[in-house]
């Protein structure tokens, strides 16, 4: 897809440090010299065209509670039925499904570890599958914002 100025200007000052005020789009509208409207109309021509998946923050979750990656290896056919379930948690962010033995994998976001254990019994009393519970180890900061040359 080809970008044109307005959404490369856009990307390349927003991949990072997006206003933290009440009107976010309309301060972005005036560094890049446009309407809001048009930052709005933007955003929405990018997800639309799935060169943009997500607006929004990342946690330190270290500062915001605990955390752990966990996946369940559930029978093909009850795949989509579990997925559901799991997905009705408030905690759960990034369900998705695999090729693997572990089939199905997501991040538990929690106020403490206690309260995690908590959701990961009970999904396994909920589907009658025991789950991988990965909490991480050591964090890994891996920047991924990408320059696109271009220069607001």
């Amino acid at each position: 897809m080809e970008l044109d100025e307005l959404s490369s200007r856009l990307i390349d000052r927003y991949q990072h440090d997006m206003p933290l005020c009440t009107e976010p789009y309309q301060e972005m509208a005036q560094s890049l010299g446009c309407s809001e409207a048009a930052v709005m109309a933007c955003l929405q021509r990018l997800e639309l065209t799935g060169a943009l998946s997500r607006i929004g923050p990342v946690f330190d979750h270290t500062r915001a509670g605990a955390s752990t990656l966990a996946a369940l290896a559930v029978p093909a056919e009850r795949l989509e039925q579990v997925a559901a379930r799991v997905s009705q948690y408030p905690e759960v962010n990034h369900n998705y499904a695999r090729e693997h033995h572990y089939n199905l994998w997501f991040v538990l976001t929690g106020p403490n570890r206690q309260h995690l254990e908590q959701v990961l019994d009970e999904l396994e009393k909920d589907t009658g599958l025991t789950p991988l519970d990965l909490p991480m180890l050591s964090a890994y900061r891996i920047d991924l914002g990408f320059s696109l040359g271009v220069h607001s």
